[in-house]
Formats: structure tokens, C-alpha cells, sequence
């Protein structure tokens, strides 16, 4: 095995009143599938693996076991606990070398206050991983890093058993072959909360027409059932293959898998200066490309889904003005054409001020009118009371950031919770004085496609 550049580093860290040693030691590798060093993971680490790969395709990300995790059930609090664990935690970090930076990886529930039972029951608020073997590739150069966490000065005897099962999970990544994996059998479907949802479009439009909020956002779930259990490793290989254009993430806790593939950045911070995507109004792929066109044109031109755009690009342009400097906005939106769907989309940008952070933007920006609605506080009580389930992760900020502040959050749409052998896709829309039912359960069964392929299901038009 081709091993190209080594470092190895030890912290001292004052944890929670315990003085702790944070060792640290990356290898270059040669190149290879971060499916596969996933899957090397699943007899030992199923339950605390990770995997991310941004849009661009220019960074992806896997974890393998945990060497520390940040949770809480902390409510508005949660950002800025993990904020204050994970600086704590990597105060005294090298700076400098992304190559060696420890990542951690996790996300938000959208609505702490949701105490709705189902698949999420049990589920932290803020859930974080830093991996004992994290992967990450950037620009084709690979690179794993070992985390150890310990309280023993003399963790040598540790290290040395984490480094050979750090080669024989490399070994294993770069030598077996790259398996093929079918898409599970589904047995059956099962719309859970149909008859609600419905009634809930009623209910949420009236709400608007009495001028008490502008916009909400209402979701529902798809549930399927499979002839078996399905793994992890065998649906990221779908939405890998199939949604190339993509944030392809997926979060494991205990016997739940999150997955999915959003077109949607929160934010995102490099070396000081902060990234952002408003994605709001949406509208189907033609069949033709002269039908494509027609469409995208319908909906750069349709008041309804405009408005709706502009409330996001309203929220996050002001957002950035209380947290950046040297902001830039374009006057109107462009189209994002992904695989099944293309939207509205519109790309703000900002130099961070000194004392902001790519949590303190998160914690600022969820949910955006996109996902929650207008206004915000009103928004959000209309879902509490009348949406008929929980939607977890569902909608939320999920993403990574390392010890110098860099990082990126997607919005955790178009994604499934997979627990064995059933899964629960997610979907939802910005309702407005006019929404219908009818046309707003359709456009929750385009948004359900991409996970509903990948999981070998398919929707009939």
C-alpha cells in the first residue's frame, strides 16, 4: 500500500474538567472509492459512519467509528453548544493544513420543539461525529486520518492497533473489488398522514387568507416496505450513481441511516468568506429539451413560484448583511436543472465578519422561508400544529466543519430515513393563498423521485 506523506500530532485538551490527549495522524493514500472504505465499515461501525460529497465533486468525506460525539437536546442552544464543545475541543489544533484538519460531521432536527413519535423518537437535536478514521479526498489527493480521544499519556499501544486497522480498511477499499449493488424490493407503499396533509393545505391556506403568516411550508412522508433488510452502503451507491449533481449525504445513528441528495447549499465558509444558494419554486424536467426549455421558462416567468423565491433570497441577503461584509446578490434568479427537477435559484456571497462563524450562520439562516416559510415564528407554529409528523432531519442543516471554521452545510431535502427493512422519504411545499391540495400532493410526488429510485420504488405520473 502506497503511503505518500505521514504526520502525526498529540493535543492536550481540557474536556468537561478532564484533561484529555487528542491524537492525530493522517496518511496520503493512493486513490480510492470512499463507497467502498464506507462499506469496509459495516461489520464493526455500522451505527456511527458517515458519508458526504459536496456538488462540485471536490471534496467527499467518510467516517468511520466515532472518536467523540457532540450532542445535546439543548433546544435554541444547540448551535451554540456544539460551537462551544468543538472549539474546545480543537483550540489547540495545528492551523494551517486542511489536509490535517479534524472534521466533524453531523446535523440539526429541524424543530426541536416536534415531539411527534415515529422513526425519530430518541433522536438528539444536534447530533456530531469526529471519526476515529476519517477519510477525505480533495482534488483527486486522498488522505485518512486516525482520532483518538484518550485520558491514558500512554496511548501507544492504542495507536498501533488503530493504525493496522486503519491498512487493512485502506487495503480492503483499494483492493476488493468495488461491489455492484442491486436496489432493494419493495413490498409494499404506504402513504402515512395522507388524509391530514390534505386537510392541512385547507387549513394552512385559510390561515394566509386571515393574514396570518405569508407562506408555510408543509411536508408529508412516503413509507416503504422491502422483502428484507436493506444496508447502508446499498442505497448511497444509488444516489451516488444516480445524482451526480448533488450534495450525497448520508448520517448513521444506532439503526437509523439519513440519506439523501439535495440540490441545496445552506452555507458554506472558506478562509473567511461565506457561500449561499436560495432554492424556492420548482417545476418538472421536459422530456424534450425544447419541452425543458418551455418549462424553465414557465417558471422564471410564474408570480407564484417568483414570490416564493423572493422571500429566500430576501431572508438570506439579510442574513449576510448582519454577518458579512462585501455582499453580493444578483438582481433575479437563474434555473438549477438536476435530474428529475429544476428550480428557481439564486447565489448570495460575503466576506464573514470577524466575530461570525459558519455555526452562528447556520443557527441564523434555518429554516429559510424555502423550508420553514414567511414569517418565520408564524411559520413555523402552523407546521407545529397542523403538519401530522416529525420531520427530524428532514429540511435541516446537515454538514461538516473543521478547527479553523471552514465547512458546509446543505439543506437535508429530497433525502429517506432508512431503519432495516422499511424507509420514510420525505417531501414537502411552500403553501401560498392559492395552493390547492390536489397540485400540492403532485408536486410532493415529483419531489419524492430521486429517493423513491433509489430505492428501487418508482411513482406512476
Amino acid at each position: 500500500m502506497q503511503q505518500k506523506w505521514y504526520q502525526a500530532t498529540e493535543v492536550e485538551v481540557d474536556y468537561l474538567g478532564q484533561s484529555l490527549h487528542f491524537y492525530m495522524e493522517t496518511i496520503e493514500v493512493s486513490r480510492l472509492s470512499p463507497l467502498a472504505f464506507y462499506a469496509a465499515g459495516e461489520e464493526r461501525y455500522k451505527g456511527e459512519r458517515f458519508y458526504w460529497q459536496n456538488r462540485e465533486k471536490t471534496m467527499t468525506l467518510v467516517g468511520l467509528g466515532h472518536a467523540h460525539t457532540i450532542q445535546n437536546n439543548a433546544k435554541n442552544e444547540r448551535f451554540d453548544a456544539v460551537e462551544a464543545e468543538w472549539k474546545n475541543l480543537t483550540k489547540n489544533c495545528q492551523k494551517g493544513q486542511s489536509e490535517l484538519q479534524p472534521i466533524l460531521f453531523g446535523g440539526f432536527t429541524f424543530d426541536p420543539q416536534n415531539n411527534v413519535d415515529g422513526e425519530w423518537t430518541d433522536f438528539p437535536e444536534a447530533y456530531f461525529a469526529l471519526a476515529t478514521f476519517q477519510l477525505v479526498i480533495r482534488d483527486d489527493k486522498a488522505y485518512v486520518s486516525i482520532h483518538l480521544l484518550t485520558q491514558d499519556q500512554q496511548a501507544e499501544s492504542k495507536l498501533e492497533a488503530l493504525r493496522k486497522e486503519r491498512d487493512h480498511l485502506i487495503h480492503a477499499a483499494q483492493v476488493k473489488e468495488v461491489k455492484t449493488y442491486t436496489k432493494p424490493e419493495i413490498t409494499s407503499y404506504f402513504e402515512p398522514y395522507k388524509e391530514p396533509y390534505l386537510a392541512s393545505i385547507d387549513q394552512v391556506t385559510a390561515l394566509i387568507k386571515q393574514k396570518k403568516a405569508d407562506k408555510v411550508v408543509i411536508a408529508r412522508s412516503l413509507a416503504l416496505q422491502f422483502k428484507e433488510s436493506v444496508s447502508a452502503p446499498q442505497v448511497l451507491s444509488q444516489i451516488i450513481h444516480e445524482q451526480p449533481e448533488s450534495y450525497l449525504f448520508g448520517l448513521e445513528h444506532k439503526d437509523l441511516l439519513f440519506f439523501g441528495a439535495s440540490p441545496e447549499r445552506l452555507v458554506k465558509v472558506e478562509e473567511g468568506r461565506a457561500f449561499s444558494s436560495c432554492v424556492a419554486g420548482s417545476i418538472k424536467r421536459g422530456k424534450t429539451a425544447e419541452e425543458d426549455e418551455a418549462y424553465g421558462q414557465s417558471l422564471l416567468n410564474d408570480p407564484k413560484n417568483g414570490g416564493e423565491h423572493q422571500y429566500v433570497v430576501d431572508m438570506i441577503a439579510d442574513t449576510f448583511r448582519k454577518n458579512c461584509v462585501n455582499m453580493t446578490v444578483p438582481d433575479k434568479p437563474r434555473l438549477l436543472k438536476i435530474r428529475d427537477i429544476q428550480h428557481l435559484y439564486t447565489p448570495v456571497e460575503g466576506q464573514l465578519n470577524e466575530d461570525a462563524t459558519i455555526l452562528q450562520l447556520t443557527k441564523s439562516l434555518h429554516p429559510t422561508p424555502a423550508l420553514g416559510g414567511v414569517p418565520r415564528k408564524e411559520a413555523l407554529a402552523a407546521i407545529r400544529k397542523y403538519e401530522p409528523m416529525n420531520r427530524g432531519l428532514y429540511a435541516a442543516p446537515i454538514g461538516w466543519l473543521d478547527a479553523e471554521g471552514n465547512g458546509e452545510f446543505a439543506v437535508a431535502i429530497r433525502s429517506a430515513a432508512l431503519l432495516g427493512d422499511k424507509a420514510y422519504l420525505y417531501a414537502g411545499g411552500g403553501i401560498v393563498a392559492d395552493s390547492e391540495p390536489q397540485s400540492e400532493y403532485e408536486e410532493t410526488l415529483v419531489k419524492f423521485r430521486p429517493m423513491l429510485r433509489a430505492l428501487g420504488g418508482q411513482l406512476h405520473e
